[in-house]
């Protein structure tokens, strides 16, 4: 008899980990709650979730409760006595109850190393605090947010060439594999989990406008990190001769040192602007978007901008002085 589930999840991160469990022979996916149709775009057009276009594909049920708790679509789920929940950045709360309902487990595919990077945007702070590492967690779920026993680990290398959104794709593949192969050890009962350590214990909370600023006085790899962290979304800015400019790509110059200030242009060149750090090594800005305009490489946007320099300080604002 296959084991039946109720899965819940959003984002494309999700997709691969719902598509791997619907291909599979041993699993019958009953249900999927995710997130409702949002607009999208300057137009505006509602748009559903990834998972919900996956799931509609394969003719799965979908529940959108705008809020999970005290809705109808709790009662459902309930009622349809799950073997297995599982989520994968799904974005909701779930109450005691609902995970109580499964007979054989509530389980949660979390994209860090846990117990460190609990919270909704474990990827992202794994990038702009430049750790060596990152990893997939399978938990169980409890009322407190992430802190269940962890049933498996596996870890992934973090590259220079790497992003949040390249990592998005690559721990998404991580997930789906480490899942399938511990759900028969917890379907079987041979699963020993692993409690958290409480000392290891850090948070990942949603990014704040605020975070998204760069500071050039910074080391230049913690801005380097800064910009790749929050690339693609909801990506870093600054003030470049007092325009806010997105900065969606960068890399390190290395070799090169300068006594220049930060935020001063080191070398401007066709193909090439790059700006001192805090620390006197280099960042060069690879792709930007000025405000009003479209986003552009940076020999675009120097052929528009000939009046930079080199020794001009053009990150001005407070963080880059």
């Amino acid at each position: 008899m296959k084991t039946k589930i109720v899965f819940m999840g959003t984002p494309q991160f999700s997709v691969g980990i719902l598509q791997a469990l619907i291909d599979s022979p041993e699993y019958d996916v009953i249900a999927v709650l995710t997130q409702p149709d949002r607009p999208v775009g300057r137009k505006r057009v509602l748009t559903p979730t990834p998972v919900k276009e996956t799931a509609v594909a394969a003719n799965i049920p979908v529940l959108q409760p705008e809020k999970l708790v005290g809705s109808q679509e709790l009662v459902e789920i309930i009622e349809m006595q799950p073997d297995l929940m599982i989520t994968a950045a799904y974005g909701q709360f779930l109450p005691t109850k609902l995970l109580n309902a499964a007979k054989v487990g509530a389980i949660n595919v979390h994209a860090s190393l846990l117990p460190k990077y609990r919270g909704g945007a474990p990827i992202h702070y794994a990038v702009m605090n430049g750790d060596a590492q990152t990893g997939v967690s399978i938990m169980y779920m409890v009322k407190e947010m992430d802190a269940g026993d962890v049933l498996s680990k596996a870890t992934l290398t973090i590259l220079d060439s790497d992003n949040t959104g390249t990592l998005f794709e690559k721990l998404s593949v991580l997930g789906r594999d480490l899942l399938l192969e511990t759900l028969p050890s917890l379907i079987d009962g041979t699963n020993v989990a692993t409690p958290q350590d409480p000392a290891g214990v850090t948070f990942s909370p949603t990014i704040k406008p605020e975070e998204e600023e760069l500071d050039f006085a910074q080391p230049a790899r913690a801005v380097f990190n800064h910009i790749r962290g929050l690339y693609p979304f909801p990506i870093a800015h600054t003030q470049i001769k007092g325009i806010r400019t997105k900065i969606q790509q960068a890399h390190l110059v290395e070799d090169i040192t300068t006594d220049l200030a930060a935020g001063t242009v080191v070398k401007k060149a066709k193909h090439d602007l790059w700006i001192a750090a805090g620390d006197g090594h280099v960042v060069a800005i690879d792709e930007l978007q000025p405000a009003g305009k479209p986003k552009m490489d940076i020999t675009a946007y120097l052929n528009g901008h000939a009046h930079f320099t080199e020794g001009d300080q053009v990150i001005t604002n407070e963080q880059g002085n």
